[in-house]
């Protein structure tokens, strides 16, 4: 090292005295800032419901839900999905560290609030979808949806079939006697603590409550692989004895993802305004299949904004013959592509042709698609939803869900719709 160079040089253990407040972490205009802004226009009393610190009762104060639903939203437009990841951050990074202003939070904290309060959540979705109604920022008018397939936070190896079950489902059974049985002698358990105790027992009983719900399921697979064999006058379906449910999660569904292969996953389901690019429904479904979710989309739609959806536009996916019927019925005008062309016979079958059996609703739709509007409203189907599901998942944590069962799993997918609504239209909400 030559010694005429001058460098400087770092110097980790000089002391540095600041004399400054939380508040001036973060510059004017910050992403935290505009975020908890937007959180204090929000009516939060439904996460106020489960509290239990009262005035006039003893008890530790509970945490502000307005700072953990503020957390969870900044949170969520970084794409960070782990309660344990964002305890770290609100020790480590600025942003989170101004927005807790003091207040300590845990792992167990953040998570028990981020699937806790599913009703709230919803309505607080509302709430946000009403304001940009009301500032003319947002219309449900003309709607385009999709579905996109999440992995399941469940292993392959947990699809179980039912005679398996039953007999996972008897030992565990067996061994929540046996360790109740354990526990209440004096001597057997006297080196445990009642709060270890409780924890063992709990999840013996959790493990015994997760096989009985797969149990239950096995009964309404092989419904639904019944009905659609019957729809498509298929003599061949899954028996009971066939079908696999998971032990860890009842509710997810083995479906075919975007790479063709086979995982289980959850199917969520969003619609938006092609116009403003606003998320304006979101659901989540254990169907692998999208052609009966139009319907109850549009539906959710109409009743969270009270506005009446004209156009409904989604991909090949949603081709329900009755849905449409029912839609046009209604006044909503569907535009959904026709499957691709079969050949039978050696000839070319004409998919926007009318068939013997379609109603009059279903005929005119056939020939709207046939047209050149219907390919222009589909292009702009694809430049909308499809990129809201692309941000989801590479830049929101969409694409990665780390809590099981539905209930949950719609909690995860309302977060990233509330984020992604305020990331576009925060500063509209303040004016």
């Amino acid at each position: 090292m030559r010694t005429d160079v001058r460098l400087r040089m770092p110097e980790r253990k000089q002391y540095c005295f600041e004399s400054r407040c939380l508040d001036d972490l973060l510059p004017g205009g910050h992403r935290a800032r505009v975020i908890w802004s937007v959180v204090q226009t929000l009516d939060l009393s439904d996460f106020h419901a489960a509290i239990r610190a009262r005035e006039g009762l003893v008890g530790r104060d509970a945490t502000d839900p307005q700072l953990l639903v503020g957390l969870w939203l900044y949170a969520t437009t970084l794409g960070t999905g782990s309660a344990r990841e964002l305890a770290r951050l609100c020790e480590d990074h600025r942003g989170f560290r101004w927005m807790c202003g003091g207040v300590s939070v845990n792992h167990h904290l953040l998570s028990d609030f981020r699937v806790g309060h599913a009703d709230a959540l919803d309505k607080l979705f509302s709430q946000v979808l009403a304001k940009l109604i009301q500032k003319k920022l947002v219309s449900v008018r003309r709607i385009v949806q999709d579905g996109t397939r999440i992995r399941a936070s469940v292993g392959a190896g947990t699809m179980r079939r039912k005679k398996t079950l039953q007999e996972l489902h008897a030992e565990a059974s067996a061994h929540v006697k046996d360790l109740r049985q354990l526990l209440e002698d004096p001597e057997k358990s006297a080196d445990l603590s009642a709060r270890k105790k409780a924890a063992r027992l709990r999840g013996a009983a959790d493990k015994e409550r997760r096989l009985a719900e797969a149990l239950q399921e096995i009964p309404k697979l092989a419904w639904e692989f019944e009905e659609s064999a019957r729809r498509e006058s298929r003599k061949t379906f899954k028996t009971e004895d066939e079908i696999r449910v998971s032990h860890t999660d009842a509710g997810t569904r083995v479906m075919k993802m975007a790479d063709n292969s086979y995982r289980p996953a959850h199917n969520v389901q969003i619609a938006a305004d092609p116009e403003s690019r606003a998320i304006v429904g979101v659901d989540v479904s254990n169907r692998g299949q999208d052609s009966s979710l139009s319907e109850p989309m549009r539906q959710q739609v109409q009743e969270r904004t009270g506005e009446k959806v004209h156009e409904h536009i989604a991909d090949s996916g949603y081709v329900n013959l009755e849905q449409i019927d029912r839609a046009a019925t209604d006044g909503v005008t569907m535009y959904v592509p026709l499957r691709k062309s079969s050949a039978k016979a050696g000839k070319t079958v004409d998919p926007y042709s009318p068939k013997r059996k379609d109603k009059p609703n279903v005929k005119a739709w056939r020939a709207r698609m046939a047209g050149d509007e219907a390919k222009k409203k589909l292009t702009e189907r694809c430049s909308t939803i499809e990129t809201i599901n692309a941000d989801g998942k590479t830049h929101r944590g969409l694409g990665t869900v780390l809590v099981r069962g539905l209930k949950k799993v719609k909690c995860h997918a309302l977060w990233f719709v509330l984020s992604y609504n305020l990331m576009h239209f925060g500063a509209s909400l303040l004016q």
